[in-house]
């Protein structure tokens, strides 16, 4: 179940390349479900700390195979718009999702 248009990229291969923009990303398992829609004004920053820090012990997160991610100029907006189609489409949020507060409007 792909979220965004980008293709999907295998995590360690390629997050290290990712620009310093803002962007969402959608974090997937090894068969492809999506665990995880996250949002940054640096991707690169933030991508970088997950492989350096192999998602800083976070259980869930390291369930990480694959990824997509979408530049855009609001990412807080665009995460929210993501996590409520998906919520729409399945009933539910991604499962690392749940382990955050998500600001539904």
């Amino acid at each position: 179940m792909e979220l965004l248009e980008d293709k999907m990229r295998v995590w360690l291969e390629n997050a290290k390349f990712v620009k310093p923009v803002p962007g969402v990303y959608v974090l997937y398992t090894r068969s492809k479900e999506p665990i995880y829609i996250g949002q940054s004004m640096n991707l690169e920053e933030t991508f970088s700390k997950y492989v350096d820090l192999d998602f800083e012990e976070n259980d869930c997160k390291q369930k990480t195979q694959f990824y997509q991610r979408e530049f855009t100029d609001n990412p807080k907006e665009r995460q929210t718009e993501l996590i409520e189609k998906f919520k729409e489409d399945t009933g539910n949020v991604p499962v690392c999702n749940s382990e955050i507060k998500v600001e539904v409007h």
